[in-house]
């Protein structure tokens, strides 16, 4: 009986060590939530919003893309 209750105190220990691991990795996870700002536990993303002349100037470039792949096409 007594190695059983040297496994049972043995094992009591070890719970109690793992409880306070735990309990420092949940709380480690609730801090980088709150750094987060964001409850579901993901980093909030920041939309971009760009200037009307700067979707004007990605739009002529890509325009500009366009004519000189079809242009490409063509000659071959």
């Amino acid at each position: 009986m007594a190695n059983l209750e040297n496994a049972v105190s043995a094992l009591l220990a070890e719970q109690k060590t793992l409880q306070g691991k735990l309990s420092r990795v949940e709380a480690a996870i609730r801090a980088l939530r709150e750094v987060g700002g964001n409850s579901r536990g993901g980093m909030l993303r920041v939309k971009r919003v760009l200037s009307v002349a700067a979707r004007r100037r990605i739009a002529a470039a890509q325009r500009a893309r366009w004519a000189k792949y079809k242009a490409q096409k063509k000659a071959a």
